[in-house]
C-alpha cells in the first residue's frame, strides 16, 4: 500500500498509509484540522539485504563445490568417455544394408 503525504492548515505534515483505491482524507485524523494531500517526491526504491540480481552470484561457490564434488565422485570410465555411435537417421537418405 502507497503512503502519502498530507499537509494541515497549520502547516505541518504527516505520512499515513492508505490503498490506491480509498478516498483522499479531508480532516486529520489526529487532530481534525483541514488538510490536503501533496505531492512527494516518494521513497523510491529501496534497496534491502545482499545481492539483488540473479546474475549477483549470490550461490556460486555452492554451485562451484557441488561440481567438483559431482566430478570426483564420478567412475574413472563415465558415459562420456564411451565412443558415440553414428546417427544412422542423419544420413543423406541413401540407406545401405
Amino acid at each position: 500500500m502507497p503512503t502519502y503525504e498530507y499537509k494541515r492548515k497549520d502547516g505541518s505534515t504527516f505520512e499515513i498509509t492508505q490503498g490506491m483505491n480509498d478516498p483522499k482524507l479531508t480532516t486529520c485524523p489526529t487532530t481534525g484540522q483541514p488538510v490536503s494531500r501533496i505531492i512527494s517526491g516518494g521513497g523510491g526504491v529501496v534497496y534491502k539485504g545482499s545481492g539483488w540480481y540473479v546474475t549477483d552470484y549470490k550461490n556460486n561457490d555452492k554451485k562451484t563445490k557441488a561440481a567438483a564434488e559431482k566430478k570426483q565422485n564420478e567412475p574413472a570410465s563415465s558415459a562420456k568417455d564411451a565412443p558415440k555411435k553414428a546417427d544412422k537417421s542423419k544420413t543423406n537418405g541413401n540407406a545401405s544394408a
